[in-house]
């Protein structure tokens, strides 16, 4: 029979240890963690990633990092972060979503509180509509249950049916809950093409009157974009109640990339690689690339999407 004494004491460490394995710090060394509450964002790190990672987007960059950290270090938000990204295909709307995604949640896109839908994966029939609105109210209740600071990136939103989206205007709106629920630490981003014609005109408009593009500020783009975008027929946001409400946070333009860019992006895939740049070959990508307009050639007219399938035909190197 065992002693009172010995069987006290294999109690005592089994408590003892089962407290330990269960502490938060531990637990989420091994297992992933919603942040808890008030923990803030590194600003340092969140910086040094955009000034390293996305290339040409001056405006992109300093409007994303001060609404993010403001938003973070706010103890009580009033609602949810609403960035709506604008901008065409290539100009780093993905890769700056991706970058704020990792800064929330370590795992980025793979972490199981960032959440990723694509239009025409995820809401492809127009006759589903009512079915995508029920779904999509389910899914985000759930996972914001679960983790107040979820993330949820809709891209393709110029491609999205319109009327979907209005199915989470009550989770964007200035609610302490909606059934029991509080949103206002989560952070909504859009992703769309719409828009880009508009900004390329501004951006053209400015180069042909000789101005810097870096001279471009949000109050030159933003209303175009929320007014051109509410009324584009083709967006998902067409006549959206999100938008009227005002309930989208900030309008972020990414203008078109200069060869000087996607020379940048040339750099950081070769280095990413772990190949020497070998500037020769930055030029030829850059020289494969096509530019608008026709006569001036000064934009990309896919941005950087196409430097890595461009740079494996010179893998030889």
């Amino acid at each position: 029979a065992l002693e009172p004494l010995s069987v006290g004491l294999a109690i005592g460490v089994a408590s003892a240890l089962t407290g330990y394995l269960s502490h938060p710090r531990f637990y989420c060394s091994y297992v992933e963690c919603c942040p808890r509450a008030g923990q803030r964002l590194n600003a340092s790190a969140l910086k040094a990633q955009l000034d390293d990672r996305l290339f040409g987007q001056h405006l992109a960059k300093d409007v994303v990092l001060k609404a993010v950290l403001g938003f973070s270090n706010n103890p009580s938000p009033k609602k949810p972060l609403m960035l709506s990204l604008h901008g065409w295909a290539g100009t780093g709307k993905n890769f700056l979503s991706q970058i704020l995604a990792e800064q929330v949640h370590p795992a980025g896109l793979r972490s199981k509180f960032v959440h990723l839908f694509l239009a025409t994966l995820h809401f492809p029939h127009h006759d589903q509509v009512k079915l995508y609105k029920e779904q999509l109210q389910n899914w985000i209740r759930g996972n914001v249950s679960a983790c107040p600071s979820s993330v949820f990136i809709f891209d393709e939103m110029d491609k999205m049916h319109p009327g979907v989206i209005d199915a989470i205007k009550p989770f964007l709106d200035y609610y302490e809950e909606v059934d029991g629920v509080s949103y206002r630490k989560a952070i909504f981003i859009f992703l769309s093409n719409a828009g880009g014609d508009l900004i390329n005109k501004a951006a053209l408009d400015f180069w042909t009157s000789g101005k810097r593009r870096e001279d471009i500020q949000l109050k030159d783009l933003e209303p175009l974009l929320s007014v051109g975008v509410f009324n584009n027929k083709n967006s998902g946001l067409w006549h959206s109640s999100i938008i009227d409400r005002n309930l989208i946070d900030y309008f972020v333009p990414f203008l078109p990339l200069e060869q000087r860019h996607v020379k940048m992006c040339v750099r950081a895939e070769m280095t990413a690689r772990g190949y020497a740049v070998d500037e020769k070959i930055v030029q030829a990508v850059a020289d494969e690339m096509t530019y608008f307009p026709k006569e001036q050639k000064i934009y990309s007219d896919k941005g950087c999407k196409t430097v890595q399938a461009k740079l494996d035909i010179h893998e030889d190197f």
